[in-house]
Parts: structure tokens; sequence; C-alpha cells
């Protein structure tokens, strides 16, 4: 007797399987079969159940009597079994397992943060979804929901990422089937056209958001010193609150910050200018602080505190004061793009400013900075070099 066919689960994206009683053989999404084959118009009239107008149940019944009912062999029991775990729907508990292990595997606290935001977003929505199936289709549909958000392509690729992790290591543990886990791979992200530019301070902007800091209290010289840090030095705000006071040295007559961790675990050692480092003094001449982190809490009655800040400190510090002098969206990394730019227009060289800030890479200096090429004040027009005696008198010759 021929058996019921089994489609393609690449093609249809199958999510849900028959589980009726003594049914054997998987039939996988077998209403949604039906229901493609019925014309466009139908599909929008009347919903899927009326359509039909029988269940799986029913379906199982009337395909039984055309099976043969000599139970199948053993291997072919096991393989059934083997396939329809492949393609059932995960439960929390495996998906929560997985996103914990591939948090594990970050080095980056600010990766571990993106992709946990990611995962658990993706697994809130996989939840609220009638019982969908991990597959390729399911993470196209769920790019397309995150498209309806007004997200930015690099926001929507990071989550896509995060997503292609999560499927490696849940077919890793062997929930997922490999080739399920490989479609999933293969969703491409949204392509990026332009890149968003951040926010830039001009000299006297900077300048009025230092004074805006009033620094007649413990709070006051802490957040000048913390902006001071950013606007002087391009700190990021998660490298200033782990900032220690061993690491402020001086360095060939220069006070400098050795062996700051930055993104991707790179060091770097950043020159710390005279004025900056004057706010740290009187920062710490006034907590008496000796050791351990530059940067500590301050109660509502002015009082030091042993614990550090966290970046949630430096992030509504700089939007207080920013607010103050009428500067609406500033955000910390504004302040480290602000010290880029500011170092450019001082003749600062492109390669120092990318060790100041630590970029791996020279373009993403470009971009802080917001280079453009100048044809008026071209850079091969600031050296002369005289033509040779030799081509006018042959060129003479010739004519």
């Amino acid at each position: 007797m021929a058996r019921f066919p089994i489609p393609d689960l690449g093609e249809i994206g199958a999510q849900t399987m028959c589980v009726a009683k003594g049914c054997r053989d998987a039939h996988i999404i077998v209403d949604n079969i039906l229901y493609r084959q019925r014309p466009l118009v139908l599909r929008a009239q009347q919903p899927r159940s009326r359509i039909l107008g029988i269940s799986r149940c029913d379906l199982c019944t009337r395909n039984m009597g055309k099976r043969s009912k000599e139970p199948p062999p053993m291997s072919s029991q096991k393989q059934l079994c083997k396939s329809a775990s492949c393609f059932a729907s995960l439960t929390v508990p495996e998906l929560e397992q997985s996103k914990t292990t591939v948090l594990n595997m970050l080095a980056s606290a600010h990766s571990r943060r993106s992709y946990k935001h990611a995962i658990e977003k993706f697994i809130a929505w996989y939840c609220s979804e009638p019982r969908l199936g991990f597959n390729r289709s399911v993470v196209v549909r769920y790019r397309s929901f995150l498209e309806g958000l007004s997200l930015s392509a690099a926001t929507i690729n990071l989550h896509l990422s995060a997503i292609r992790r999560l499927a490696d290591e849940t077919a890793e543990s062997g929930w997922l089937s490999a080739e399920l886990a490989i479609g999933i791979r293969g969703v491409k992200g949204v392509k990026r056209l332009g890149r968003r530019i951040g926010n830039w301070l001009t000299a006297d902007q900077a300048q009025e958001l230092l004074n805006a800091v009033s620094q007649g209290t413990p709070r006051g010289r802490r957040d000048a010193a913390v902006i001071g840090l950013l606007l002087g030095c391009g700190l990021r705000r998660s490298e200033t609150v782990k900032l220690r006071l061993d690491q402020l040295q001086l360095r060939e007559s220069h006070w400098v910050i050795v062996d700051m961790v930055g993104k991707g675990g790179r060091l770097r050692r950043i020159p710390v200018p005279a004025w900056c480092k004057g706010l740290i003094d009187a920062w710490i001449r006034d907590t008496g602080v000796t050791e351990g982190k530059v940067f500590r809490r301050v109660s509502k009655n002015g009082t030091r505190q042993d614990e550090g800040v966290t970046t949630d400190v430096v992030w509504y510090a700089v939007k207080r004061y920013a607010k103050r002098i009428g500067i609406e969206h500033l955000a910390p990394h504004d302040l480290r793009r602000t010290c880029a730019r500011l170092c450019h227009e001082a003749g600062g060289e492109l390669e120092q400013i990318q060790f100041l800030l630590g970029h791996a890479s020279v373009q993403t200096t470009e971009r802080y900075i917001g280079c453009r090429q100048s044809l008026r004040e071209a850079v091969n027009d600031r050296f002369r070099i005289s033509p040779s005696n030799k081509l006018h008198t042959k060129s003479r010759i010739v004519a």
C-alpha cells in the first residue's frame, strides 16, 4: 500500500505535526497543503477552518483506511520519531537553555547585554504566536515583524545574528535538525542604505556643557570629572565607570591612562589633558579616594559611598547638563565623537586620533570626525615639486 506523502519542510515551512492517536505517519501541516491549493480569493474571505471543513483527526481517520494495517518496521518508527522531534515546536526551557549557552560564549559584556535583549525579545514573540516551529520561514516572518517596528538596519541585523547563534546552539543540543539550523543561518539581513550620523558639539558648546556643571557639591565635582573624561579623552561610558586610580600614571612628563581595555579586548594608552586631570584631582581630593575605582556613588546628603557608579549614572548626567544648555538628544557617545572632531579641527593626525579612541579601523575614525574630501583645499596642494629643467629643454627641441 502507498504511504501518505510527507511534504518538503524547507519549501512549506512545517510548524505543527499530526499527533492523532493511532496515526503512525507524520502528516506534517497537511492543512497548509490543502489550504494552499485554494484560490487566493477564498483565503482572504474565509478562515482556514471553514475552507478545509475537516480537522487533522478526521483527515487521519480518512487516511487510516488507505494504509496498511500492519505496523511499520521498527527502523521506520525510529527514523520517524527522529525526524518528528526535529520538526516539533521548541519549548521555553529549551530556548532558555540555548540562550544561556550563547551568552556564556560571548566575552564582551556589551555583546552579552545586546544578545540577551535580542533573544528574549524573539522568545517573547515566538511564544505569543500559535505553536510555531523554529525554522527559516519563522525567522523570515520575525524579520518582517522587526521591520514593521521601524528599527534601523543595524538593530535588525543584530537581532538576526543573535537568532542564528541561538539556532546553532539549539542544533548542537539536539533539539533542532542540522538542516533547519542551516536554513535559519541562511536568512539574509536587512540591507543598510546609508549610515546614521551622530551628534557633535562645537568647541563653544563643549565649554558650555562643562560650565553647566556646578562644582560646589561632591556630586557636581564627580559629574564634571566624568564629562571632562568624555570630552577630553574620548572614553566610552563603560570605560569611564571602570577607570581605576592606579591606571592614572605619569609617562613622558604627561599624565596618561594605561592599560585601558576597550572594545574587543584591545589595550590602549590614553593621554589626559591638564585641564581634565585637574577635574579628576578636585574630585579625588574632596572625597578622599585612594584606591580602586575613581568614580563612586554619592548619596543625597552628599556623602561618598564605596560602590562604583554605573553606566546609567553617566547617561543621565550627560542628559541633565545638556538639557540645561538647551541641547536635546545628546548621548555620552556623542561626546566621544566631539572629542574626535575637535582633535581633528585642532590639527591632530588621523592616525593619532585612531590610537586615542582605540578604533581597529581608520574608517571608523573617519566616520566619527565626519571626514569629507575637500577639493578647494586639497592636501596635495600643500607641497610643491619644481619641474626639472631638462623637461623644458627637451620640449623646446621637439618644438
